[in-house]
């Protein structure tokens, strides 16, 4: 009886198992291979005196393509994003660019705030009649500090005490609402979620994406729990709003390795999730049935860190990061990247060849 009951329980486990194999499979897969057109001088966005960084695109009522992008002034090296940063708008009437400047959307608001220094890493979605730009921002705490020490820590980088004590794992994610995508913006006064679960230290990199149940799926970065060495997690929180509470999911987005900088949608035709990364030698994409469980998709290194132009030459650049993914409907138009090579960081745009019919995994 006892061997009966055992077997009855192995057999229901997997059957389990395998309906949630089953509905991990993809039909149809998204497929990217050979997709990728060579960039052109107009599919770069480079400012004289800013770096650009961190790209999300929306096209508006108007018709043109908006974006929203972080920058911060190259006299403050590199480093400066984490203390000078601001998110800035810009228009186009292409979505792989040219660009052009538009305004300076959100700053730091100054002491007494949790988004008191920096505004960075934005992601503008609109959902019903409503846009929020998700940003990540950060603070000192109570400690007084003046703009010559944050200057010293920008140029001291990741070595600087401000940096690792306070700067660092201070970081959080928030959300700035408007009923126009020109604004004006509403901040929320808190973070929208604190690390917990999968992730520690920070809540940074959102992407965020509404599920067919209503829910909104949440995707945030923090440090892997109980590593001696620097790793990265990937974790979803859930929410029956877009501005929270987010409910942080047990089972990390990605655990086994070093990855960052999620971009995420829902894809209607193929009824799951998508989601690209960097994890610093590619560009990977990973799908979920259900926004909580995420697999390799087919189509799983969709780019190497390499970028053609149209000349026939290569940019093999010292950075490639901030993956975004700019779909209309469920197609995949442009794939920026934020790319950092010598002295120069900015953003490319790579148009991407619509395929039509079924993609097979290749």
């Amino acid at each position: 009886m006892m061997r009966t009951k055992v077997i009855i329980i192995c057999l229901a486990v997997g059957m389990l198992m395998g309906m949630h194999l089953a509905a991990q499979t993809e039909t149809a897969p998204l497929v990217f291979k050979d997709r990728f057109q060579p960039v052109t001088e107009d599919n770069i966005f480079k400012t004289d005196d800013y770096f650009n960084w961190c790209s999300s695109v929306l096209k508006g009522e108007d018709g043109k393509y908006h974006l929203f992008y972080s920058r911060w002034p190259k006299k403050f090296t590199f480093s400066g994003w984490l203390t000078h940063s601001e998110i800035a708008h810009a228009i186009a009437d292409h979505p792989a660019g040219p660009w052009e400047y538009k305004e300076t959307v959100l700053q730091g608001r100054g002491k007494g705030y949790w988004d008191a220094i920096t505004a960075h890493n934005p992601k503008i979605e609109k959902f019903g009649d409503t846009y929020y730009l998700y940003y990540i921002s950060t603070n000192m705490g109570s400690r007084r500090y003046t703009e010559a020490e944050l200057i010293e820590t920008a140029r001291a980088g990741s070595s600087h005490p401000n940096w690792k004590e306070q700067l660092r794992p201070n970081q959080r994610t928030g959300v700035a609402v408007s009923g126009s995508i020109n604004g004006p913006w509403t901040r929320l006064d808190q973070p929208l979620i604190e690390p917990s679960g999968p992730i520690t230290t920070l809540t940074v990199n959102p992407a965020i994406a509404q599920g067919k149940d209503g829910q909104y799926y949440l995707i945030v970065k923090g440090d892997k729990p109980n590593q001696t060495a620097f790793v990265r997690n990937q974790a979803v929180a859930l929410s029956k709003s877009p501005t929270g509470p987010f409910e942080m999911q047990p089972k990390a987005v990605i655990d086994d390795r070093d990855t960052e900088d999620m971009s995420i949608w829902y894809d209607d035709t193929r009824k799951r999730f998508y989601g690209i990364f960097h994890a610093h030698t590619f560009i990977g994409m990973i799908q979920s049935s259900d926004g909580i469980h995420w697999m390799e998709a087919s189509s799983f290194e969709i780019m190497k860190k390499q970028i053609p132009f149209a000349d026939g030459s290569n940019l093999i650049p010292d950075r490639m990061e901030r993956p975004f993914l700019f779909l209309e409907g469920d197609t995949p138009k442009v794939l920026s990247l934020a790319v950092k090579k010598g002295d120069e960081a900015y953003i490319v745009f790579v148009p991407l060849e619509e395929h039509t019919g079924q993609q097979v995994s290749q």
